[in-house]
């Protein structure tokens, strides 16, 4: 199974064992030969997972991460060093492939048709991303709710607009709006919910380094505007109902 990005950053192929073949990615015709041998050294579970990534874009964030670690003292020659500015550049790139991705749709694949009009919650989705100002991670957990008006939408989908808009550069307001304006603009529902609770490397292990600080954003449209509807919310995502 493939998966193409618009940009081609990055291609994640699960391949099942099979006799040697080869892959040519298009855009930039890299040829790449599958061994079997070393297909069947690295089997998990029936397949082996492989992520080839665009080339250009390692070489080009790899020689600047050779220089900002150069420049801060170390020998970049050093066993311990000499691959780690290509592996910051495959990370970035996989921290970052949200922007190849169009969230509207991820959601209009999953489209139905359905009288139903209560609230529908998808809570704790976990998120990891980078805050833009400092290019540390923050991560913690969303708590999404819509009320359908007329058309549902596959509950994986709700996760994976939050995927999308995480796997960025990002601060905690705009990723909880975006999230909330995604879902407004493409379902059309009667009302849009999002809170992000999360921690920030920024603030633990850097600057004020408060170590028990949590963020919390919220966003809300339409039905949850309503004080009882939103309080509902509430307390169903700060329920322990499993």
């Amino acid at each position: 199974m493939e998966r193409y990005t618009g940009n081609q950053k990055i291609i994640i192929l699960n391949l099942y064992l099979a006799s040697d073949f080869e892959i040519r990615i298009s855009n930039f015709n890299v040829p790449m030969s599958i061994d079997k041998k070393m297909l069947e050294q690295n089997e998990m579970d029936g397949y082996a997972k492989i992520d080839q990534y665009n080339p250009r874009l390692v070489k080009t964030i790899s020689e600047h991460y050779a220089s900002i670690i150069s420049s801060l003292g170390e020998d970049i020659d050093r066993d311990g060093l000499k691959k780690t500015p290509e592996r910051v550049a495959k990370a970035l790139q996989f921290l970052t492939h949200g922007y190849d991705l169009n969230a509207a749709d991820i959601l209009k694949s999953a489209m139905f048709k359905d009288k139903y009009q209560q609230m529908v919650i998808v809570k704790d989705i976990e998120i990891y991303s980078l805050c833009e100002h400092h290019l540390l991670p923050f991560f913690g957990k969303a708590h999404v709710a819509y009320i359908p008006n007329g058309c549902i939408v596959g509950l994986s989908k709700i996760a994976r607009v939050v995927e999308v808009f995480a796997r960025r550069l990002q601060v905690q307001e705009r990723l909880t709006t975006e999230i909330r304006d995604c879902i407004q603009d493409t379902l059309n529902p009667l009302g849009v919910a999002v809170v992000i609770e999360a921690k920030h490397l920024c603030m633990l292990m850097r600057g004020i380094q408060k170590q028990n600080s949590v963020a919390t954003t919220s966003a809300f449209t339409g039905e949850f505007e309503n004080d009882k509807t939103r309080g509902e919310f509430i307390r169903l995502i700060s329920a322990k109902l499993a």
